[in-house]
């Protein structure tokens, strides 16, 4: 047998306190307490952005059983839909088409190549219809007895179950499909609409939520065995027009609905109670889903208060996330915000911004504490910066008017040099010294920009333009590989949630961020990897978001809620967040730390 040196390569030592930087997984004995400890990695649940269906709508089926190969099928935008979508884990595809469109029946399926959609509501009212996929085309098969449409259920392509709805009035009717047909069984204890539901097969399902027209909200849960209904612990949100996503009955998902307000709230049933999970990024009612607890994906649904209120959003739950934390670091001699910065977590730049008044205050950080070192030569915020804490660039900002001032740091002193062609406020920024930089979107009387322009250590040249206009949005990374999200853009100084990634030579529209915003701030090493936190969605938040090259995860909140933060690091597992409004000037500082650790005690028990 092996032993713990030999897996470890040290032996358990003992300490008088816990290790300042444990390794994962080693085991340590603290004599003060008496106690042996380990540590391990935090996780979290959480969904983040997936590349959108290419048609949104709601009231769509999918096939029920995988998150990363699902189908989406049917729905209305209006008017009702044939289109079937495959995901294959990164992006929908168009393929056959129903034979029916229809909107609001019942999806069961193991992937994106075995489907049933049965029941529904198409452009002539209720209907029982049934049809199968099998990979490549729609067949149809054996209608169902009872037409009805907002229904509950799922299943497999060959062993399915569908219950309650509504016909012309509220049922509580139960079929089963055996592969062939469909053969009523026992009734629901409660009979309603709107509700949603999960099935391993026909033998073994779970149907939750929904209502009577005109009547209350229901969080009621059954279980199915085979043979009858029995009811189990409610839902914590009552709700109608809710997504479900699970293996069987032990083991579900429900996301979204109305309650009565539209809602992105996410619940986790174990078999025997129901837990309040992280929310869906975007509220949304009647979506579709395809998953099990740990890897489901959502997609499309209806939210009026969206535009368009018809979605082709897509979200991916995922659990195991290694999370990060933020915690308390050393104040800012100077209260402010909106200013400019570069370094790391351990080696910080912060200059400008505003106080009381307008500042040409520069602090570097060494980890623990910020030192006033000397200013910039002219005050002003609204201004951006690159680079480290001995090699940076300060650019654009309001000294007012908008400037152009460019001044390079040394390590001991900030120099003017050349101009941006431009006069701005509002950049964002990546480069990796005072050599080379970005300079990204802006605004500039009358307006906000999509200029980008390249400094190469001597000069600025305008290089190919962003996709879209924006201003104060978070940027990072270095000339060959750069990324900015969020800001706001024209008309009106509306917030957005666009992300746009840079190969050296030109913009890509990618995943959108979770929670638009804009005087958010971010980090980057390069365009796959990224952080961003706080901002104005209007008012302050804490809400930080992490990259990971395709998709945004939110994930921990900092500390403080702050807009215009000072940020420095050096991407998703490093960072620092100084100053900010809250909406006062905020001297506060925050290191985030990815992952972060729990330490454990070991017991006999």
């Amino acid at each position: 047998m092996a032993e713990y040196k030999g897996i470890h390569g040290t032996k358990i030592q003992n300490y008088t306190t816990d290790p300042d930087n444990p390794i994962t997984g080693q085991v340590w004995y603290n004599e003060t307490s008496q106690t042996m400890k380990f540590q391990y990695p935090t996780t979290i649940a959480a969904w983040s952005t997936g590349n959108p269906l290419n048609t949104g709508r709601s009231g769509l089926g999918g096939s029920s059983q995988s998150g990363t190969a699902a189908l989406a099928f049917g729905g209305q935008n209006p008017p009702m839909s044939a289109l079937t979508e495959s995901y294959d884990g990164t992006s929908w595809t168009e393929v056959s088409d129903l034979n029916v469109a229809k909107s609001l029946g019942v999806g069961s399926g193991e992937s994106n190549t075995s489907a049933l959609y049965s029941f529904g509501e198409s452009g002539t009212g209720n209907v029982a219809t049934n049809e199968s996929w099998n990979g490549s085309s729609w067949t149809e098969l054996t209608d169902g007895n009872t037409a009805r449409r907002f229904m509950g259920g799922g299943g497999t392509q060959t062993s399915a179950i569908v219950a309650g709805g509504f016909t012309t009035a509220v049922t509580g009717v139960t079929e089963t499909w055996n592969g062939s047909s469909w053969t009523e069984v026992a009734d629901l204890n409660t009979s309603r609409y709107t509700l949603t539901g999960t099935a391993q097969n026909n033998t073994n399902a779970l149907v939750f939520a929904g209502k009577l027209p005109g009547g209350p909200l229901y969080a009621i849960t059954e279980s199915w065995n085979g043979t009858s209904w029995t009811e189990v612990a409610d839902l914590n949100t009552a709700r109608e027009g809710a997504g479900g996503s699970g293996a069987d009955n032990t083991s579900a998902l429900a996301m979204g609905g109305e309650a009565p307000a539209f809602t992105g709230a996410t619940e986790q049933w174990n078999g025997t109670s129901w837990t309040e999970q992280n929310d869906l990024n975007n509220a949304r009612a009647i979506p579709g889903a395809s998953g099990t607890t740990s890897s489901t994906t959502a997609f499309g649904g209806f939210n009026p208060g969206r535009s368009p209120i018809y979605l082709n959003d897509s979200e991916e739950w995922n659990t195991g996330i290694p999370v990060g934390a933020w915690s308390t670091g050393g104040s800012l001699n100077t209260s402010r915000g909106d200013g400019g910065s570069s370094g790391t977590q351990t080696a910080g730049l912060a200059f400008g911004g505003f106080s009381t008044v307008r500042t040409g205050v520069t602090e570097s950080y060494n980890g623990s504490a910020w030192t006033e070192v000397n200013d910039l030569n002219t005050a002003r915020n609204a201004l951006t910066g690159t680079g480290t804490q001995t090699s940076a660039l300060a650019f654009g900002g309001e000294a007012p008017p908008d400037s152009a001032l460019t001044e390079s740091w040394n390590g001991t002193s900030w120099t003017e040099v050349n101009d941006l062609n431009t006069a701005k406020q509002g950049i964002a920024a990546s480069g990796a010294d005072n050599t080379s930089a970005l300079s990204i979107g802006g605004i500039s009387a009358p307006g906000y920009l999509a200029q980008t322009e390249s400094w190469n250590g001597t000069s600025w040249t305008e290089v190919n333009d962003l996709n879209g206009v924006k201003a104060f949005g978070a940027g990072g990374g270095i000339l060959t590989s750069s990324i900015t999200a969020g800001g706001a853009n024209a008309p009106g100084g509306t917030n957005t949630a666009e992300t746009e990634t840079w190969n050296g030579t030109s913009w890509t529209e990618v995943s959108d961020l979770n929670t638009a915003r804009r005087q958010l701030a971010g980090v980057a090493p390069d365009s796959t990897s990224a952080l961003v936190f706080g901002g104005n969605p209007p008012g302050e938040t804490a809400a930080t978001e992490e990259w990971n090259g395709s998709s945004w995860t939110e994930t921990t909140d900092l500390s403080t809620a702050r807009r215009a933060i000072m940020p420095s690091g050096t991407g998703s597992s490093s960072a620092l967040a100084g100053g900010g409004f809250t909406p006062s000037p905020s001297a506060a500082t925050e290191e985030w730390t990815k992952p972060a650790f729990t330490v454990k005690t070991i017991t006999s028990s």
